[in-house]
């Protein structure tokens, strides 16, 4: 390189990758965040037609609303129903509205100033008004069809049925009443009410945070696993401690109890999964096979399998007996966090750290179909246990699905922190706990939050509900 040469490129000032880096982000922070918070401002134009398209399809069928049943039957559109009426000679005047409050709100009551204020309706409102009002004898005569049951009994001598003069008058004209009457929406049913939740005791027996929890099929005992690597089994009815269990080197991370032998079964941050038999209080089996932490397991209610799920992104599926390994469910590409077991098809749900629920055929140890609605870790998974639905969360959202496909239902939003379990009853209250120690209530049919329980000094990590009450661990 000539001397010439090397004086140019001596001469090209040199900055620190932190001057550059710093002059990058101002460029940005000006280009991009000067009008983050200005709200977008709304255009006149698109606004009214959205409006427009809004009103057509949600509210388009009862736009004209009553209509004549007779009318519909025979082809005649709305319209032509509408328009035969005015073309009868001398009903203009008889049915000419001549304000929107032609009496009072209620008996008794006098007109105010804005009641005594005449305004032309709009001609829809005029129609719909005349429509309702009960037909005149010049009117039922001109639309007379056939003798109705009231001329039949004025005609017989016979007093009429007790019905409005309205209701009567409308029915020896051949009109039907429920023509003019507009059917009800479908609506959700109410959720029944039920007495605040109340903090009802307070367990201490653990030195570190508990982790899992679980209720033995008789209602008489839970057991609970901690970050002190000890399995304590409490009495459910006085909260008493009943038995410690010792054998874990790490975070016990899940517990269960089988509903069809006397068998205990844990799993921890030390790979490991223990069989507990709790008729000697002691470890009668181990199933090695992780390569890391197992996060959680469970049990399917009809076979004897066991299911765990752990970070090495894997779920397997053991033989509770001989120890061996069925499958191992490779899918996910980050630790896995829950599982959860069915009877039927699909019978393993798993939600991972990688965002996405895998729902899992057992058989063929195959995805069946993968979720990838959540955008953030599903760290808890429930089932419903009457209904074919699940629910999972997440720091974004509690979603609701339909089996056996995975349909999304809705979303629970609000409980805005990171979901590290759910629990739900057969009457259908959800529970949400998170780690920044607030719980809250759902209703799972409406999605509507019925109670917030916020506790400073705790997290809510494990939650299970017994035959008459909700119990937390933190």
């Amino acid at each position: 390189m000539s001397q010439r040469e090397w004086g140019v490129v001596a001469d090209v000032q040199k900055h620190s990758v932190h001057t550059l880096v710093f002059r990058s982000l101002k460029r940005t922070h000006d280009m991009f965040v000067a009008d983050n918070a200005k709200p977008i401002p709304i255009d006149d134009k698109s606004h009214k037609l959205k409006m427009g398209v809004k009103l057509r399809t949600e509210y388009g069928p009862v736009l004209h609303m009553p209509t004549i049943k007779e009318n519909r039957e025979k082809g005649h559109g709305v319209l032509d129903a509408y328009e035969h009426y005015p073309s009868i000679q001398g009903l203009e005047s008889e049915y000419m509205v001549t304000g929107t409050h032609p009496y009072p709100s209620g008996p008794g009551l006098a007109l105010t100033a804005d009641t005594q204020i005449q305004r032309m309706p709009s001609e829809s409102a005029a129609q719909s008004l005349a429509l309702a009002l009960p037909p005149s004898q010049a009117r039922l005569d001109a639309h007379r069809i056939a003798p109705g049951i009231g001329d039949i009994y004025r005609q017989a001598g016979h007093p009429e049925r007790s019905q409005p003069p309205g209701l009567a008058s409308m029915e020896s004209g051949g009109m039907k009443n429920s023509a003019l009457m507009a059917k009800k929406a479908p609506t959700m049913p109410k959720p029944q009410w039920h007495p605040p939740w109340k903090l009802y005791r307070v367990i201490s027996g653990h030195l570190g945070w508990v982790r899992s929890l679980a209720v033995e099929p008789g209602n008489q005992w839970f057991v609970t696993g901690s970050a002190d690597r000890t399995i304590k089994i409490w009495d459910l009815a006085s909260g008493k401690l009943k038995l410690s269990l010792t054998g874990h080197i790490s975070t016990v991370r899940g517990v269960i109890v089988s509903t069809r032998s006397p068998y205990l079964f844990s799993c921890g941050e030390d790979k490991q999964v223990k069989c507990w038999d709790l008729e000697y209080n002691k470890v009668i089996r181990h199933y090695h096979g992780h390569l890391s932490a197992v996060y959680g397991l469970d049990l399917h209610p009809t076979i004897d399998v066991l299911v765990t799920c752990s970070r090495d992104s894997t779920a397997r599926i053991w033989d509770i007996r001989t120890k061996a390994g069925v499958h191992t469910l490779i899918g996910h590409t980050n630790a896995v966090a829950t599982v959860r077991c069915q009877g039927a098809e699909p019978q393993i749900i798993t939600g991972s750290h990688d965002t996405t629920i895998r729902l899992w055929d057992m058989v063929g140890g195959k995805t069946r179909v993968t979720l990838t609605n959540h955008k953030k870790s599903v760290r808890a998974v429930v089932l419903h246990p009457r209904q074919y639905t699940f629910a999972s969360g997440s720091p974004d959202n509690i979603k609701q699905w339909k089996f056996p496909d995975g349909n999304f239902i809705q979303n629970l939003s609000g409980h805005n922190a990171i979901i590290n379990t759910l629990a739900v009853n057969s009457d259908g209250v959800l529970v949400s706990g998170a780690d920044n120690g607030t719980m809250h209530l759902w209703d799972w049919r409406t999605a509507d939050k019925t109670v917030k329980v916020y506790r400073e000094d705790d997290t809510a990590v494990c939650m299970t509900f017994t035959e008459s009450s909700l119990i937390q661990c933190e």
